[in-house]
């Protein structure tokens, strides 16, 4: 069995990161970077501002994988096309 990516899985990483709310996602942690109300996710900025996530039970790690996973994943995307699309030598 082969752990290679398949452009099937690709295309639906792709699909489902380009359905998630658009970043940036900031990670805020309480006591770390604010000192009142709870830890959340601030999903956009200014006006393009959405609906915060509140996440139960994750660590401030968790938190931070999961506010940066809305970048990282589509610039790994990005990267993996970039490769496959260079000739093989």
């Amino acid at each position: 069995m082969s752990n290679r990516l398949t452009a099937a899985e690709l295309k639906a990483i792709t699909a489902r990161c380009s359905a998630a709310r658009p970043g940036p996602w900031r990670s805020l942690v309480e006591g770390r970077d604010h000192t009142s109300g709870s830890s959340f996710i601030m999903v956009g900025q200014g006006g393009a501002r959405d609906e915060d996530i509140e996440l139960v039970g994750a660590t401030p790690e968790d938190q931070d994988f999961i506010a940066h996973a809305r970048s990282d994943i589509a610039r790994l995307i990005d990267e993996i096309e970039r490769l496959w699309a260079k000739p093989q030598v």
